[in-house]
């Protein structure tokens, strides 16, 4: 069963965007099969370092991008994007540590983020500048 679903309130209308998010959407939910099926800690971890990269990555070209463009709303844009990656950080570090994570809990953190920065931040700044670099 999948963490997170692709809703039409995360499209920016960007292809290239919506197809990094939805590839960082499938990322969290093979992540999340990975902590349930507790096959493997040591391959959860590697899929937590997967997603990591991933969204660090993908935060990181936006943010050039942003910058490139002199984005007035850029230190926000970014304030949000360093809260997803010390909550992810702070799982992380909940799971390796073997504290447990309650399925709907992560599914509520999450979802809520994607939420509100997809409707926000990302619509806001594809809005203002339109195209998005590979």
């Amino acid at each position: 069963m999948a963490l997170l679903h692709w809703k039409d309130q995360y499209a920016t209308g960007i292809e290239a965007v919506d197809h990094e998010h939805r590839e960082l959407i499938d990322l969290i939910n093979r992540l999340h099969d990975e902590m349930r099926s507790k096959a493997s800690q040591s391959s959860a971890e590697a899929f937590f370092g997967d997603l990591l990269k991933g969204i660090s990555a993908h935060f990181a070209l936006e943010e050039r991008f942003m910058r490139e463009h002199r984005y007035p709303m850029l230190p926000q844009h970014k304030a949000d994007h360093e809260r997803l990656l010390d909550e992810i950080r702070d799982i992380m570090d909940d799971f390796i540590e073997g504290k447990g994570l309650q399925e709907s809990s992560l599914a509520t953190r999450l979802d809520a983020w994607f939420s509100r920065h997809f409707e926000t931040h990302d619509s806001h700044l594809h809005r203002a500048l339109g195209m998005h670099p590979h």
